[in-house]
């Protein structure tokens, strides 16, 4: 009886260490199946006028697919950890009309802490012109502001400027986030009718018209900026022509941007089709995101190649969202 006891412990001790290995090969596996990835988000509250509380690795959740990713850690982006690299990005088909908004910007960057560089760029025919490259001399990059143009051309894309942006931008482990000031209208690649035509034949051919759409383009900006892990803010202005006071283009113009802005995890902000008496209150709550942005360091799965991996990021705060990119760039695991 007593050596049938001993049969009967030295089994289950050795399902017991099967089942511990098991698990913890399971455990290892797991681990070694998801690579560690960083992205910046925002805390927000649901009011300007409320308090924002503030994130702990506890009170985030972050998702791929169905499966709750571990979090390694929360960064606020304070102190040691507050260097940011803004880009102002202006349109040059905007309208002139908003040089009364131009002391708005000026006073904003001026008001920059020290850890945050400036630059400054002008967007057109589908590339742009830097007036200032990254500086800490907030002056020097106040200075740099111009009227835009306020011409245009069958090359003007913000969309294309953006992406050559980003795309030229050394990429760095800090804050990276444009501002864009634009009405967003594809004067490239936008869809509009075509004049009749009379051929050799003395036959007239009708115009032809495609109802206009957001541009193609909006979509390639909001994934190469996700890619390089850009974060783009944008402002509504007004711009030159007759195309930029067309309502139906402007709306169209404002989808496009607004899309990149929430993709990526940034704001926007636009007065229906018209320009803001004042930028300030925008740019207000602009450093109010600023001022409330965290490094959020997790593990994710890859795919079977480097590639942009889908997440869902949320805080369990009743009366506070959580700010982030759709999409995070997940390399292939060595």
């Amino acid at each position: 009886m007593k050596i049938y006891k001993v049969v009967l412990c030295l089994v289950g001790t050795c399902c017991l260490l099967a089942l511990n290995a098991r698990i913890a090969y399971s455990q290892e596996k797991a681990a070694a199946s998801t690579v560690q990835v960083h992205m910046v988000i925002t805390d927000q509250s649901f009011s300007d006028s409320a308090e924002i509380p503030a994130l702990r690795p506890e009170t985030v959740q972050v998702k791929q697919g169905k499966n709750i990713l571990k979090i390694d850690q929360l960064i606020p982006a304070k102190g040691d950890n507050a260097a940011l690299q803004l880009f102002i990005l202006i349109d040059d088909t905007c309208d002139p009309g908003i040089g009364t908004n131009l002391n708005d910007i000026r006073d904003f960057i001026n008001a920059q802490p020290a850890s945050t560089v400036v630059g400054v760029a002008y967007m057109s025919n589908a590339t742009f012109q830097i007036t200032q490259n990254f500086t800490d001399d907030h002056a020097l990059a106040a200075k740099a502001l111009r009227l835009p143009r306020g011409t245009s051309s069958s090359m003007d894309s913000p969309y294309l400027s953006l992406i050559s942006l980003v795309k030229s931008w050394p990429e760095q482990k800090v804050r990276r986030e444009v501002l864009m000031i634009t009405d967003g209208i594809d004067r490239l690649r936008g869809e509009r009718s075509t004049g009749g035509q009379m051929s050799s034949r003395g036959r007239y051919s009708p115009a032809s018209y495609t109802m206009p759409t957001i541009s193609p383009d909006s979509d390639t900006a909001s994934t190469t900026s996700q890619r390089y892990g850009v974060i783009v803010h944008s402002i509504y202005a007004t711009g030159a022509g007759r195309l930029g006071r067309n309502a139906w283009e402007a709306t169209l113009g404002q989808s496009g941007v607004g899309k990149i802005a929430d993709e990526t995890g940034g704001e926007y902000y636009a007065l229906g089709t018209q320009n803001a008496v004042s930028f300030k209150p925008y740019l207000e709550r602009l450093q109010r995101v600023f001022d409330n942005q965290y490094y959020l360091v997790f593990r994710a799965a890859p795919g079977k190649k480097d590639g942009l991996q889908r997440v869902n990021i949320a805080t369990q705060f009743a009366n506070a969202d959580v700010a982030a990119a759709n999409n995070i760039w997940v390399p292939v695991g060595k």
